[in-house]
């Protein structure tokens, strides 16, 4: 006889087993689980509705239905209250239980029903409300495969839990397959979709040595990864702890309404024996009946219940994150938006957040004493075929720019690389052999020609000044200089123009580049304040100088800027997808380093503040609006129950526009 040994956590998700596998749970029977509050409510409604009216037929069937809808509606929050009091919490749901009761003490209890009633029916909103800000996450969890198709030394494929799966291991995806883990494609080619990662649609060519994140939907051919992180360190893993986090890590205000929630509860209890007993004592009415001092008080109670301004602020909060992680823009939480909204400055990094990091030649100028010695077409014909021999930046911009100018390489002979200075080889022009060279200048000057030479010392200094990266090419006795740029991001120009006039936000630059060439970049892009030559040091002394003035946005790339990010107000990393210096450096992380949602997500967070203040106000003006009527007998108890619970009810609808990705 065997026994079988039970599940562990991950062995058991890993499984695909369902949570019980009791023969009573079938998939038709699991179906009535969901949103079960919700038909719960609905159910206690209905029956509500028909003791309401039965009453003026049939009393007792009436009560009868009454007694179903306080067991229905009635036993949740009876439950609940009850290990609340265990644990000495006196909070919302005790209230609620209590003012129910109550109603069936003093002879209203079909208010009381109502009551209980329109509380489910507000507990299920809210957690559908809940559920909908967490869809990001929970899709996230969906998409994360539970099994990889692992591929063994001797070419036998078995499928293995994630969980179980070792560095080094090799895996394959097929079309249509979501990629386990992260890993480096060792065979293969295909495009993958990176839409749930990154908000990116667009396709992503992958082809032999390129890393594949977790996550990825393999969308054609079929890959061959080896594995490079296990499942817990995996970018999906990674991703669900940061949402996570972000949905955990509560702001100031959220923070104080919960703990104030507390007392505030305990506050309206002993208020309400207070007004009880001393309410008929300075109105001379009765303590029962429908205008007695206990039923004010009880209308009291509810009124001032504080639901709507408990869920205030978590809701709208979770809404935010929730609508930002779906255009791939993560969050280390609603304290974040917060701040966010405060800020008065925007400061950029240059290279890798403004530009592309890549160059691209944009203009060539040939210096010589007298007549060229030959044409920019040659000579760019000759930098070309120098060029294509190398492998580094400037190489791939000349090429590149060449191809622009449909200028093909030209035949060279002798050819020699001079790692680190230059290239060299022979050309043939005007039918004879003509050394040529292209480089650095500490390669080229030492061989310009005498009759060249005054005059390339007379402007090079003019040349420094330009603000451009340059390189050399010599032909005999002419040289052609050649200027480049840092490739400007094409939604750098527009990005910056909307935060200036439409968020009001002040960009500036802070970069350890040459001020010429970070002044040159910033005229492109439109920014006027401008701070270069920066070491390290001064950069975080900048961030922390405009941070404490004003409120300063730092955006850069995550890894250079790391202390500057993590100094100023609000850190954005423009770091790619998989860098764990983006995710713990920053607040924010950008996973498809699309700057071009800088001004919308500044948008969001003043939003998230505005619908923030219109719930807490919403809330008080419900509790303000019905608790002094309540008291003088203005407000009957039914309809302290509606106002109390249509109060949450709108508050959470209210939250739920912050879901909608377009303003």
């Amino acid at each position: 006889m065997t026994t079988s040994r039970p599940y562990i956590f991950d062995e058991f998700f890993a499984s695909g087993r369902e949570e019980s596998i009791s023969p009573f749970l079938t998939p038709e029977t699991r179906s009535w689980g969901k949103n079960l509050s919700l038909k719960i409510a609905l159910f206690s409604a209905a029956l509500l509705a028909a003791s309401f009216v039965t009453s003026f037929y049939i009393p007792a069937l009436s009560n009868l239905l009454l007694l179903f809808v306080y067991f229905f509606a009635g036993t949740p929050a009876l439950l609940g209250s009850i290990e609340d009091l265990k644990n000495l919490e006196i909070n919302i749901d005790v209230l609620m239980t209590i003012a129910a009761l109550l109603s069936v003490v003093i002879g209203s209890g079909m208010e009381g029903a109502l009551l209980l009633v329109l509380f489910e029916l507000s507990y299920a909103m809210e957690s559908m409300v809940a559920n909908k800000t967490k869809g990001a996450l929970l899709n996230l969890n969906r998409l994360s495969p539970r099994f990889a198709c692992v591929i063994a030394s001797d070419g036998t494929l078995y499928d293995k839990a994630i969980q179980e799966v070792p560095i080094g291991a090799r895996l394959l995806i097929k079309a249509g397959e979501i990629v386990p883990l992260d890993g480096i494609v060792v065979d293969g080619n295909s495009f993958v979709n990176l839409l749930h990662l990154t908000g990116e649609s667009h396709p992503v060519a992958k082809k032999k040595g390129d890393e594949t994140q977790a996550g990825a939907r393999n969308l054609d051919g079929t890959l061959t990864i080896e594995v490079t992180r296990t499942s817990r360190d995996s970018t999906l893993t990674r991703i669900i702890q940061l949402i996570t986090h972000a949905q955990e890590a509560k702001p100031k205000l959220e923070r104080f309404l919960e703990r104030f929630g507390k007392w505030y509860a305990m506050t309206i209890i002993c208020l309400f024996f207070i007004f009880a007993i001393t309410i008929p004592l300075l109105f001379s009415i009765p303590y029962f009946g429908p205008e007695g001092g206990i039923y004010r008080a009880l209308a009291f109670l509810i009124a001032a219940s504080p639901c709507a301004l408990i869920i205030a602020t978590p809701t709208a909060y979770l809404s935010a994150i929730s609508c930002c992680a779906r255009r791939g823009i993560l969050l280390k939480g609603g304290v974040i938006l917060d701040a966010l909204a405060g800020c008065k400055k925007i400061a950029f990094d240059k290279t890798g957040t403004l530009t592309t990091g890549r160059l691209s030649c944009v203009a060539m100028t040939a210096i010589s004493a007298e007549t060229p010695y030959c044409s920019d077409e040659e000579a760019l014909s000759i930098a070309y075929a120098l060029e294509r021999h190398a492998v580094h930046p400037i190489a791939e911009a000349i090429i590149s720019y060449a191809k622009e100018k449909n200028i093909k390489p030209k035949e060279l002979t002798d050819f020699k690389a001079i790692s680190g200075f230059g290239l060299e080889g022979i050309a043939t022009l005007r039918d004879k052999s003509c050394p040529v060279f292209i480089g650095h200048t500490a390669f080229i000057e030492p061989k310009i020609p005498s009759s060249l030479r005054t005059k390339w010392e007379s402007i090079k200094d003019d040349i420094a000044k330009e603000g451009h990266m340059s390189t050399l090419l010599l032909v005999h006795d002419t040289l052609f200089l050649f200027h480049f740029l840092d490739t400007v991001r094409s939604e750098s120009i527009p990005v910056i123009k909307r935060l200036k006039d439409e968020v009001q936000l002040e960009p500036m630059m802070l970069t350890g580049d040459h001020e010429d060439i970070a002044k040159a970049v910033a005229l492109k892009i439109g920014i006027d304040e401008v701070y270069a030559n920066l070491r390290p040091e001064d950069k975080l002394a900048k961030v922390a100088e405009f941070s404490h003035k004003e409120g300063l946005i730092m955006v850069g790339d995550g890894i250079n800027d790391a202390p500057a990010l993590a100094r100023s107000t609000v850190g954005i990393s423009m770091g790619k997808i998989g860098s764990a210096t983006a995710v713990d450096a920053s607040d924010i992380v950008f996973l498809n380093d699309d700057l071009s949602l800088l001004d919308w997500l500044v948008r969001k967070s003043r939003q998230t503040h505005s619908i923030v203040r219109q719930n807490i106000g919403l809330a008080l003006g419900v509790i303000l609006f019905a608790t002094t009527p309540a008291l003088l007998g203005l407000v009957p108890l039914w309809l302290a129950v509606i106002m109390h619970e249509g109060g949450t009810v709108l508050v959470g609808l209210n939250s739920l526009r912050l879901l909608k990705t377009r303003f």
